[in-house]
């Protein structure tokens, strides 16, 4: 099995044999000279996406005159060894990540989203509050009253005495 860079130093040294130049290569396949370049070199994070390193891969070989398929072969190999080597638990984080993610960014109708419903607890705690207060200012106001009206009551309990006892005024 060989690696990328040795993948692309084969496809170096047969475009070389066949006495191509980099630039010529890259405008016979309509691709850039830099692309040529990272494919020869092995350098696949150059590339976003691996389909068309791939295709770019077959495409080089098919020019070169080499066989598309064994070339492909050989970077499978390398895909899978270096897919292989990233743990499953690794795997599941990021399956998982991706799935949270969908679930935020899914659209939901307004009425099928299941309202969470605060309850705002200080509206309550006023209304009890002022109830509180109110029962508090009535009692004093009672109290007060009473006590105002009690030596009244026994003022007017002595002069009802004395009146029995004297007579009437």
């Amino acid at each position: 099995m060989l690696k990328v860079k040795e993948l692309g130093s084969y496809l170096r040294r047969t475009r070389i044999e066949n006495g191509v130049n980099l630039e010529e290569a890259a405008d016979d396949m309509n691709i850039s000279v830099t692309q040529l370049e990272n494919i020869e070199s092995g350098n696949t994070r150059a590339f976003k996406d691996v389909y068309k390193l791939k295709q770019q891969i077959k495409m080089y070989a098919k020019y070169l005159g080499l066989n598309p398929d064994k070339v492909i072969d050989e970077f499978n190999e390398f895909l899978f060894e270096h897919t292989s080597k990233i743990s499953l638990d690794d795997i599941r984080i990021a399956r998982e990540k991706e799935e949270s993610k969908e679930q935020e960014n899914k659209i939901k109708s307004p009425y099928t989203i299941e309202h969470k419903r605060k309850i705002n607890i200080w509206p309550i705690v006023g209304i009890v509050g002022g109830i509180l207060i109110l029962i508090t200012i009535i009692t004093i106001l009672v109290v007060h009253h009473v006590s105002k009206t009690s030596p009244r009551t026994s003022e007017l309990k002595n002069i009802i005495k004395v009146n029995e006892v004297g007579g009437l005024i």
